[in-house]
């Protein structure tokens, strides 16, 4: 049986490669579903980064 492996990026500290991916994709306009499947991290991750590096998540119309 796997054990563990599912959250193993829970909690996980941002890395500079990650934000700098993260404001390239957002300034491009890429949705919040798209974002977290890119960085593999969760919506709420990407949504409080975000806020916190005052950036701008595209909304789906």
């Amino acid at each position: 049986m796997a054990t563990g492996k599912v959250f193993e990026r829970h909690k996980q500290a941002w890395t500079t490669d990650e934000v700098q991916k993260l404001h390239m994709l957002a300034k491009k306009g890429m949705a919040l579903k798209g974002l977290a499947k890119a960085l593999t991290r969760s919506e709420e991750s990407i949504r409080i980064r975000a806020k916190a590096d005052g950036l701008e998540i595209a909304k789906l119309r």
